[in-house]
């Protein structure tokens, strides 16, 4: 089987042209072994690109344990695998798990709109927000020396989020439109450099009080920024997530 590698801050999947349903998709244990990062190829997740009568394209996300979810930093990277196909040109409208998104490649960056949310809910002295996967959210301090893994495994295991569990940031502000984010990641297990549905969730939170906003964002793998619009009822559109998708190797795996 052919197969590409795709990076975006540090956020890795390897990427695959299923436009002719090749590859068996119920299988859930040859995708955590193509995931797995001593006896497959390594990723966070894997993604299939496959064609829909209605969009350009479709995006199957799975994590590396075989779950499924929304991937901001995963779709980015699907948009860039499709120019890089052929299939798309500087805009797209496609499908993921969560409904149908559009995006824009400008200047080497990948615009992502994400879905609507409905609002921030408060779990005692923390937050929640849903973009497309769960996330919890916590301000603290000194976040480079934080226990991510830690604390993000006891609030991802919580009976709160039974059983599903969620996805955990914790959130540095840096200045008034910067924050400093960290994310243990449900599926993958552990901290990844990056979560775009994360990220955008951390912004939210961060900016809870602004109309509007762009808020910059720094992970360890590099720099996001995601911009919004907030409602009078509390729900936000106009979502944007912006970040670089690399291709970073292609190659051949005997199945």
């Amino acid at each position: 089987m052919k197969f590409y590698k795709y990076q975006g801050t540090g956020n890795d999947f390897v990427m695959i042209d299923d436009r002719e349903n090749r590859f068996d998709d119920q299988d859930l244990a040859l995708v955590s072994r193509l995931c797995d990062r001593k006896f497959g190829i390594g990723a966070d997740g894997l993604i299939l690109i496959r064609n829909h009568p209605k969009y350009n394209f479709e995006m199957i996300y799975f994590n590396a344990d075989g779950s499924q979810s929304m991937c901001g930093n995963g779709a980015r990277c699907a948009v860039a695998f499709a120019e890089f196909l052929g299939i798309i040109g500087e805009k797209t409208h496609f499908l993921a798990i969560d409904g149908d998104h559009e995006a824009l490649i400008k200047e080497g960056l990948v615009e992502l709109k994400m879905g609507n949310v409905s609002g921030i809910d408060q779990v005692k002295t923390d937050c929640f927000v849903n973009t497309g996967s769960p996330h919890h959210i916590r301000f603290v301090d000194q976040i480079e020396e934080y226990p991510v893994v830690e604390e993000g495994r006891k609030i991802r295991y919580d009976q709160r989020y039974s059983p599903g569990g969620t996805n955990v940031n914790f959130i540095q502000p840096i200045s008034s439109d910067e924050i400093f984010v960290r994310t243990y990641e449900r599926g993958v297990e552990d901290e990844t450099l990056s979560c775009g549905t994360g990220v955008t969730a951390a912004a939210i939170a961060f900016a809870q009080d602004q109309k509007a906003a762009t808020v910059k964002i720094k992970t360890r793998g590099g720099n996001l920024s995601v911009r919004f619009r907030r409602n009078a009822d509390g729900t936000l559109e106009d979502i944007w997530l912006i970040g670089p998708a690399q291709q970073v190797f292609a190659g051949q795996i005997d199945l």
